[in-house]
Protein backbone atom coordinates (compact mmCIF):
# COMPACT_ATOMS: atom_id res chain seq x y z
CA UNK A 1 0.00 0.00 0.00
CA UNK A 2 1.21 3.50 -0.85
CA UNK A 3 0.37 5.90 1.99
CA UNK A 4 0.99 9.63 1.69
CA UNK A 5 0.96 12.47 4.19
CA UNK A 6 1.69 16.15 3.62
CA UNK A 7 1.59 18.83 6.35
CA UNK A 8 2.16 22.55 5.80
CA UNK A 9 2.17 25.19 8.55
CA UNK A 10 2.17 28.98 8.56
CA UNK A 11 2.33 31.79 11.11
CA UNK A 12 -0.64 33.97 12.08
CA UNK A 13 -0.22 36.66 14.78
CA UNK A 14 2.89 34.90 16.00
CA UNK A 15 1.14 31.52 16.41
CA UNK A 16 1.72 28.47 14.19
CA UNK A 17 -1.39 27.01 12.56
CA UNK A 18 -2.06 24.08 10.25
CA UNK A 19 -2.28 25.67 6.82
CA UNK A 20 -2.71 22.54 4.73
CA UNK A 21 -2.90 18.80 5.30
CA UNK A 22 -3.31 15.85 2.99
CA UNK A 23 -3.24 12.17 3.85
CA UNK A 24 -4.33 8.84 2.44
CA UNK A 25 -5.35 5.64 4.28
CA UNK A 26 -4.30 4.27 6.65
CA UNK A 27 -2.81 7.60 7.80
CA UNK A 28 -4.57 10.59 9.30
CA UNK A 29 -3.60 13.46 11.59
CA UNK A 30 -5.04 15.19 14.63
CA UNK A 31 -4.31 18.62 16.05
CA UNK A 32 -3.66 17.93 19.75
CA UNK A 33 -2.48 21.42 20.70
CA UNK A 34 -3.73 22.29 24.20
CA UNK A 35 -2.42 25.81 24.71
CA UNK A 36 -3.28 27.72 21.56
CA UNK A 37 -1.75 30.94 22.92
CA UNK A 38 1.79 29.53 22.63
CA UNK A 39 3.67 29.21 19.36
CA UNK A 40 3.93 25.43 19.53
CA UNK A 41 1.61 23.51 17.21
CA UNK A 42 1.25 19.85 18.17
CA UNK A 43 0.20 17.35 15.53
CA UNK A 44 -0.23 13.59 15.99
CA UNK A 45 0.10 11.09 13.15
CA UNK A 46 -2.38 8.23 13.54
CA UNK A 47 -2.90 5.06 11.57
CA UNK A 48 -5.75 2.58 11.21
CA UNK A 49 -3.20 -0.11 10.32
CA UNK A 50 -1.71 -2.30 13.08
CA UNK A 51 1.75 -1.49 11.71
CA UNK A 52 3.84 -1.48 8.57
CA UNK A 53 3.10 -4.47 6.34
CA UNK A 54 4.96 -6.17 3.53
CA UNK A 55 5.04 -3.96 0.44
CA UNK A 56 4.01 -0.76 2.25
CA UNK A 57 5.44 2.50 0.92
CA UNK A 58 5.02 5.48 3.26
CA UNK A 59 5.72 8.95 1.85
CA UNK A 60 5.69 11.78 4.41
CA UNK A 61 6.39 15.47 3.89
CA UNK A 62 6.38 18.30 6.44
CA UNK A 63 6.87 21.99 5.57
CA UNK A 64 7.19 24.74 8.19
CA UNK A 65 7.07 28.40 7.18
CA UNK A 66 9.44 30.96 8.70
CA UNK A 67 9.09 31.31 12.48
CA UNK A 68 6.80 28.30 12.87
CA UNK A 69 7.16 25.82 15.73
CA UNK A 70 5.73 22.31 15.66
CA UNK A 71 5.96 19.03 17.54
CA UNK A 72 5.08 15.94 15.51
CA UNK A 73 3.88 12.99 17.58
CA UNK A 74 3.20 9.34 16.78
CA UNK A 75 0.29 7.26 18.02
CA UNK A 76 2.08 4.16 19.30
CA UNK A 77 5.02 1.84 18.82
CA UNK A 78 5.77 1.25 15.13
CA UNK A 79 5.42 -2.47 14.47
CA UNK A 80 7.17 -3.86 11.40
CA UNK A 81 5.47 -7.12 10.50
CA UNK A 82 6.74 -10.32 8.88
CA UNK A 83 7.75 -9.57 5.28
CA UNK A 84 8.90 -11.24 2.08
CA UNK A 85 9.74 -8.27 -0.16
CA UNK A 86 10.13 -5.52 2.45
CA UNK A 87 8.67 -2.06 3.11
CA UNK A 88 10.00 1.49 3.12
CA UNK A 89 9.34 5.00 4.39
CA UNK A 90 10.53 8.26 2.85
CA UNK A 91 10.24 11.45 4.88
CA UNK A 92 11.08 15.02 3.92
CA UNK A 93 11.13 17.95 6.34
CA UNK A 94 11.59 21.55 5.15
CA UNK A 95 12.13 24.33 7.70
CA UNK A 96 12.27 27.97 6.62
CA UNK A 97 14.15 30.66 8.55
CA UNK A 98 13.73 30.52 12.31
CA UNK A 99 11.43 27.47 12.32
CA UNK A 100 11.46 24.87 15.10
CA UNK A 101 10.65 21.19 14.63
CA UNK A 102 10.55 18.35 17.13
CA UNK A 103 10.04 14.70 16.17
CA UNK A 104 10.47 11.95 18.76
CA UNK A 105 8.56 8.95 17.37
CA UNK A 106 7.73 5.86 19.41
CA UNK A 107 10.21 2.97 19.21
CA UNK A 108 10.27 0.68 16.17
CA UNK A 109 9.62 -3.03 16.81
CA UNK A 110 10.70 -5.25 13.89
CA UNK A 111 9.02 -8.65 13.94
CA UNK A 112 10.58 -11.86 12.65
CA UNK A 113 11.71 -11.55 8.99
CA UNK A 114 10.82 -7.85 8.84
CA UNK A 115 12.78 -5.88 6.22
CA UNK A 116 12.44 -2.11 6.41
CA UNK A 117 14.25 0.86 4.90
CA UNK A 118 13.55 4.40 6.10
CA UNK A 119 15.16 7.52 4.68
CA UNK A 120 14.66 10.97 6.19
CA UNK A 121 15.92 14.19 4.60
CA UNK A 122 15.73 17.38 6.68
CA UNK A 123 16.35 20.77 5.07
CA UNK A 124 17.11 23.70 7.39
CA UNK A 125 17.44 27.39 6.71
CA UNK A 126 19.18 29.91 8.98
CA UNK A 127 18.07 30.17 12.60
CA UNK A 128 16.22 26.82 12.71
CA UNK A 129 15.97 24.50 15.72
CA UNK A 130 15.71 20.74 15.35
CA UNK A 131 15.08 17.91 17.83
CA UNK A 132 15.02 14.55 16.05
CA UNK A 133 15.06 11.12 17.69
CA UNK A 134 14.90 7.41 16.94
CA UNK A 135 14.59 4.27 19.07
CA UNK A 136 15.13 0.77 17.65
CA UNK A 137 14.31 -2.37 19.61
CA UNK A 138 15.52 -5.94 19.15
CA UNK A 139 12.01 -7.09 18.23
CA UNK A 140 9.34 -8.83 20.27
CA UNK A 141 11.58 -9.76 23.16
CA UNK A 142 8.93 -11.57 25.22
CA UNK A 143 8.04 -13.69 22.16
CA UNK A 144 11.63 -14.86 21.83
CA UNK A 145 12.18 -12.82 18.67
CA UNK A 146 15.47 -11.19 19.62
CA UNK A 147 17.04 -9.87 16.43
CA UNK A 148 15.02 -12.19 14.23
CA UNK A 149 14.30 -9.46 11.69
CA UNK A 150 16.00 -9.56 8.28
CA UNK A 151 17.00 -5.93 7.83
CA UNK A 152 16.57 -2.50 9.33
CA UNK A 153 18.17 0.38 7.45
CA UNK A 154 17.67 3.96 8.62
CA UNK A 155 19.29 6.90 6.82
CA UNK A 156 18.93 10.42 8.22
CA UNK A 157 20.35 13.39 6.32
CA UNK A 158 20.36 16.97 7.60
CA UNK A 159 21.04 19.85 5.22
CA UNK A 160 21.74 23.41 6.32
CA UNK A 161 21.11 25.95 3.56
CA UNK A 162 21.61 23.23 0.97
CA UNK A 163 24.80 21.76 2.46
CA UNK A 164 24.86 18.28 3.95
CA UNK A 165 25.99 18.65 7.59
CA UNK A 166 24.91 15.36 9.21
CA UNK A 167 24.34 11.89 7.79
CA UNK A 168 23.31 9.00 10.01
CA UNK A 169 23.42 5.52 8.48
CA UNK A 170 22.09 2.74 10.70
CA UNK A 171 22.10 -0.70 9.07
CA UNK A 172 21.30 -3.86 11.00
CA UNK A 173 21.21 -7.32 9.40
CA UNK A 174 21.46 -9.74 12.33
CA UNK A 175 21.90 -12.81 10.10
CA UNK A 176 25.00 -11.25 8.50
CA UNK A 177 26.53 -9.22 11.32
CA UNK A 178 26.74 -10.42 14.94
CA UNK A 179 24.90 -7.77 16.96
CA UNK A 180 26.86 -8.74 20.07
CA UNK A 181 30.26 -8.28 18.47
CA UNK A 182 32.72 -5.58 19.50
CA UNK A 183 31.74 -2.33 17.83
CA UNK A 184 28.12 -3.48 17.57
CA UNK A 185 25.62 -3.61 20.47
CA UNK A 186 27.91 -5.75 22.66
CA UNK A 187 25.09 -7.36 24.63
CA UNK A 188 22.63 -4.47 24.65
CA UNK A 189 19.27 -5.02 22.94
CA UNK A 190 17.93 -1.51 22.33
CA UNK A 191 19.43 1.66 20.92
CA UNK A 192 18.41 5.30 20.65
CA UNK A 193 19.78 8.42 19.04
CA UNK A 194 18.90 12.10 19.21
CA UNK A 195 20.01 15.03 17.06
CA UNK A 196 19.68 18.51 18.52
CA UNK A 197 20.61 21.53 16.40
CA UNK A 198 20.17 25.21 17.29
CA UNK A 199 22.65 27.89 16.27
CA UNK A 200 21.69 29.99 19.31
CA UNK A 201 22.05 27.25 21.94
CA UNK A 202 24.83 27.23 24.51
CA UNK A 203 25.84 23.61 24.03
CA UNK A 204 28.53 23.28 26.71
CA UNK A 205 26.25 23.57 29.78
CA UNK A 206 23.54 21.72 27.87
CA UNK A 207 25.90 18.81 27.20
CA UNK A 208 26.92 18.75 30.87
CA UNK A 209 23.26 18.68 31.95
CA UNK A 210 22.40 15.83 29.58
CA UNK A 211 25.46 13.88 30.72
CA UNK A 212 24.47 14.31 34.36
CA UNK A 213 20.86 13.24 33.65
CA UNK A 214 21.86 10.14 31.69
CA UNK A 215 24.46 9.19 34.30
CA UNK A 216 21.61 8.74 36.78
CA UNK A 217 19.83 6.18 34.55
CA UNK A 218 20.45 2.51 35.30
CA UNK A 219 21.37 -0.16 32.76
CA UNK A 220 22.40 2.10 29.88
CA UNK A 221 25.55 3.20 28.08
CA UNK A 222 25.60 6.54 26.30
CA UNK A 223 27.64 9.19 24.57
CA UNK A 224 27.10 12.93 24.06
CA UNK A 225 28.97 14.44 21.12
CA UNK A 226 29.20 17.89 19.58
CA UNK A 227 27.56 18.05 16.14
CA UNK A 228 29.44 19.42 13.09
CA UNK A 229 27.36 22.59 13.48
CA UNK A 230 26.07 24.08 16.73
CA UNK A 231 24.26 21.22 18.42
CA UNK A 232 24.60 17.78 19.97
CA UNK A 233 24.25 14.14 18.96
CA UNK A 234 23.29 11.68 21.70
CA UNK A 235 23.43 7.90 21.49
CA UNK A 236 22.10 5.49 24.10
CA UNK A 237 22.22 1.70 24.45
CA UNK A 238 19.99 -0.18 26.85
CA UNK A 239 17.60 -3.07 27.42
CA UNK A 240 14.18 -1.38 27.61
CA UNK A 241 12.41 0.57 24.88
CA UNK A 242 10.31 2.64 27.28
CA UNK A 243 13.37 3.70 29.26
CA UNK A 244 15.23 4.92 26.16
CA UNK A 245 12.11 6.62 24.83
CA UNK A 246 11.62 8.40 28.16
CA UNK A 247 15.24 9.57 28.05
CA UNK A 248 14.78 11.09 24.61
CA UNK A 249 11.54 12.78 25.66
CA UNK A 250 13.15 14.21 28.80
CA UNK A 251 16.03 15.67 26.79
CA UNK A 252 13.75 16.84 23.99
CA UNK A 253 11.15 18.41 26.27
CA UNK A 254 13.83 20.47 27.96
CA UNK A 255 14.78 21.87 24.59
CA UNK A 256 11.15 22.54 23.70
CA UNK A 257 10.74 24.50 26.93
CA UNK A 258 13.84 26.54 26.19
CA UNK A 259 12.69 27.25 22.62
CA UNK A 260 9.18 28.19 23.75
CA UNK A 261 10.51 30.55 26.40
CA UNK A 262 12.83 32.14 23.84
CA UNK A 263 10.00 32.61 21.35
CA UNK A 264 7.65 34.16 23.91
Amino acid sequence: MIAQLHITTALRNGITYLKHSYFTPPLKIANITEDKTVNNLQISIMSSSPGILDGDDYQLKVELDAGCAMQLHTQSYQRLFNMKTGARQLMEVHLKEGATFTYLPHPSVPHENASFVTKSSIYLQAGCSLVWGEVLTCGRKLNGELFQFSKYHSITQVFLQGKLVIKENLLMQPALIDVNAIGQLEGFTHQASLIFLDENADCIPLSDGIYEYLSQQKGIAFGVTAAPINGLIIRILGYKAEQLYDCLKAIGLYQIYQITEKAS
